[in-house]
């Protein structure tokens, strides 16, 4: 049976590095927040914080909190159908949460990373410094104040400690790549044992 790992986490903690890592296992890449990206250009926007928020909310006014899961649920199962395992970045309501679980039962499988707040919002100021080439705007720099902004409307109006708290495995990532990579790898190691 395929797999579908879900990756979440607070912005900054290192999301889209564990999922470069899961992806390079053949897991097919799925990111729920490019669906606000995608909107944001259509709208012809600039990527920032206070366009990005109204956007999100709109489509959960919408949807409801399981919004970008019920949106995101129609590219999960073509990703399914072609046999290919799913690596999900950027699940983030308890909702949305709810939706997959329900969905998908065990198939599920959430990791969260973790890093604390300083360390998060060192690496956002200047990670567009970082990563030059990046048309998908997976890796945005926020302010130090955006990004605690950012975490504090996460948490009060996504209820996104849900997930986070509820996850099948947590990878703490306050040290080097190299080290990330080796944490990756032997999560990964207990999944495919445990579906072996």
């Amino acid at each position: 049976m395929a797999k579908i790992i879900a990756i979440v986490g607070m912005t900054g903690s290192g999301k889209s590095e564990v999922a470069d890592r899961v992806v390079k296992k053949g897991f097919e890449y799925l990111r729920f927040g490019q669906i606000t990206l995608d909107e944001v250009k259509k709208r012809e926007l600039k990527p920032k914080e206070e366009n990005e928020r109204p956007i999100r909310e709109e489509f959960r006014k919408k949807y409801g909190q399981a919004a970008y899961a019920i949106l995101n649920i129609p590219k999960i199962e073509e990703i399914l159908s072609n046999g290919k395992d799913v690596l999900i970045d950027g699940l983030y309501s308890w909702a949305e949460y709810k939706e997959l679980r329900n969905k998908y039962g065990d198939q599920l499988i959430v990791i969260t990373v973790y890093a604390p707040p300083k360390t998060r919002y060192q690496r956002l100021e200047n990670r567009r410094s970082r990563y030059k080439d990046d048309p998908e705007m997976k890796y945005r720099s926020f302010s130090k104040k955006e990004a605690k902004s950012r975490d504090f409307a996460e948490i009060e109006k996504l209820d996104k400690g849900g997930p986070i708290a509820m996850a099948d495995f947590t990878i703490e990532n306050t040290g080097t790549l190299k080290e990330l990579e080796k944490k990756v790898n032997g999560v990964l190691d207990k999944i495919e044992s445990k579906n072996a």
